[in-house]
């Protein structure tokens, strides 16, 4: 049974915060959906029902094998529409990802394969973010958060994990872009967030933002 575009929507962002944080918290979840706490808790509870998660209690939210396995299809016709964005349309990296989320949910996996095969089979998306296979499989790279770096050490920049348009405008401004080295110059620490300079980048990058810009260290 097809699925709503909301219902996928969910799944999607649940894997992506749980990909990064271990669970997904229903706080963190409703500011990216954009709606109440209550609007989520109540999806969630519908989504438990249904086999798609798992909540645990004081912690957050899981996805089962179901729902997983439907959030990677979404994820992969998610990334391969930014690709179809900004290589044949020429769209600017920093822009396709709020169009890819309306797209993503409007053509079949038939589609999907025939725009992964015009675009040569991609691995990644603009963002460097991995494209899941058709089986659903997800190359996993050795790489760590700009935060894991010290004072004096480098990084190339292969990945950002959030691809909201506001962040990738002030990371493309700031010439933090895929396949960019970048060194920390030094490290300020306080109660609330490490900030961390980069040699030749105008402004100081904080600890949450470091941990979207994902590297390898050189």
């Amino acid at each position: 049974m097809a699925l709503s575009p909301s219902i996928e929507e969910y799944l999607e962002n649940i894997y992506r915060l749980q990909e990064r944080d271990g669970v997904a918290r229903t706080k963190k979840l409703a500011v990216i959906m954009s709606v109440t706490l209550g609007t989520v808790t109540n999806t969630i509870e519908s989504l438990e029902r249904r086999g798609f998660v798992k909540h645990l209690p004081y912690r957050g939210v899981r996805l089962t094998k179901e729902g997983e396995a439907i959030a990677i299809n979404v994820i992969r016709r998610h990334r391969l529409v930014e690709r179809l964005l900004t290589d044949i349309l020429n769209m600017e990296w920093t822009e396709v990802h709020e169009f890819a989320c309306k797209l993503e949910h409007s053509f079949t996996e038939k589609l999907a394969i025939l725009i992964s095969k015009k675009l040569g089979y991609p691995k990644t998306c603009p963002h460097g973010n991995p494209i899941p296979t058709r089986k659903g499989d997800m190359v996993k790279d050795k790489s760590k958060p700009l935060t894991s770096l010290r004072p004096d050490e480098e990084g190339r920049i292969v990945k950002i994990v959030e691809e909201s348009g506001r962040l990738l405008r002030f990371l493309s401004s700031q010439g933090l872009v895929i396949g960019a080295s970048v060194k920390v110059k030094d490290i300020t620490r306080s109660e609330s967030s490490d900030t961390m300079l980069l040699e030749g980048i105008e402004y100081p990058i904080d600890a949450e933002t470091g941990r979207k810009i994902w590297v390898n260290k050189i």
